[in-house]
C-alpha cells in the first residue's frame, strides 16, 4: 500500500483547481501547472483538499502510480503557492554571471561567454556574481535548469572548480605525486 497516495493534500487560499477529461489545472499565484492524470487513478477534489484513490490491493502499477501522482499533484500545489528555488554556485578565479533580461550570461572560463536563454517560468536572480538563484513555480523545469546551468562547467574534484549546487561538497582527490 503506498503510504505517500494516501496523503491528503490541502489547497491554500488564493489557489484554483479545475479537473476535467483526466486533466488537472492548479492555478495560483505564482503561475499555473497542469497534469495529466493516468488511467489507474482517481482523482476526488472536494472543497480546499484533494485525495487520490487507486485500487492498490489487486493492481500493483496502480499502487505506483498512486504514491506518483500523490507526490507530483503535491508539488504542484507547493510550487503555484509558495514557489520553488535552487541555488547555484561559481567556484573558480574569473568565474561571474549576470542575468539581461531572459538571458543569463555566464563567463566560465572558456574563451568567449556562454549565453542561456531561460525557459518560461524560470526565473534568474545573480547575487554578488557568483552565485545564481533560480526561482519557478514548475519544480521538474527547475531542476532540469539548474541541471543544465550546471553541466557547462560540472565541478572537477582535483582544484574544485566549476559550477556547484549550493550546499553541494565536492570530494577533493590529490594531486599527482612528486618522485622521491
Amino acid at each position: 500500500m503506498s503510504r505517500v497516495g494516501k496523503r491528503i493534500i490541502q489547497v491554500p487560499k488564493g489557489v484554483e483547481i479545475r479537473y476535467e477529461a483526466r486533466e488537472i489545472h492548479i492555478k495560483g499565484p505564482k503561475g499555473e501547472n497542469r497534469f495529466k492524470v493516468p488511467e489507474l487513478v482517481e482523482l476526488e477534489i472536494g472543497g480546499d483538499e484533494i485525495k487520490v484513490q487507486a485500487d492498490y490491493i489487486n493492481n500493483t502499477k496502480a499502487r505506483a502510480m498512486m504514491g506518483t501522482v500523490q507526490a507530483c499533484i503535491s508539488n504542484m500545489v507547493v510550487g503555484v503557492s509558495e514557489g520553488f528555488s535552487r541555488g547555484l554556485m561559481l567556484e573558480g578565479v574569473g568565474y561571474r554571471a549576470k542575468v539581461e533580461g531572459e538571458k543569463l550570461e555566464l563567463l566560465l572560463g572558456f574563451s568567449h561567454p556562454v549565453s542561456l536563454k531561460l525557459p518560461p517560468g524560470v526565473r534568474a536572480e545573480v547575487v554578488d556574481m557568483r552565485r545564481i538563484i533560480l526561482t519557478s513555480h514548475d519544480n521538474v523545469l527547475l531542476g532540469q535548469t539548474a541541471a543544465n546551468i550546471r553541466a557547462l562547467r560540472p565541478p572537477e574534484p582535483f582544484q574544485g572548480k566549476g559550477v556547484l549546487y549550493e550546499n553541494e561538497h565536492i570530494r577533493r582527490k590529490a594531486g599527482k605525486s612528486g618522485k622521491k
